[in-house]
């Protein structure tokens, strides 16, 4: 899979959840199926431009704020638990990370 439709999922999910939406409310008012709106949040999907407007209109957003991202850990916009496990992460030295990632990877 491709960063780019990871990241712009991502981006409609976060957009979406801010809003408190389902993936079904969003898919009903940009006239896409609820599992097409599923797949492109997980990157699964190769959308046109023709549906990122319509998903930018339904979420009344511009389709460029689907391509802003912030590389700062600070301002990730997560759960708690999420900023938590990056907190102890930063702490660890990097042969400590290497194996957490190892154990991530093998985990997914």
């Amino acid at each position: 899979m491709s960063s780019i439709l990871k990241l712009v999922g991502a981006k409609v999910r976060d957009i979406r959840k801010q809003k408190g939406w389902s993936q079904e409310l969003l898919g009903e008012k940009a006239g896409l199926h609820f599992s097409y709106i599923g797949g492109l949040e997980r990157g699964e999907k190769n959308i046109t431009l023709i549906n990122l407007q319509k998903v930018a209109t339904a979420l009344d957003v511009q389709v460029q704020d689907f391509f802003t991202y912030s590389k700062e850990t600070k301002k990730i916009d997560k759960e708690p638990i999420v900023q938590e496990t990056l907190e102890l992460l930063l702490k660890l030295d990097r042969s400590d990370l290497k194996k957490i990632k190892t154990i991530i990877k093998e985990f997914l």
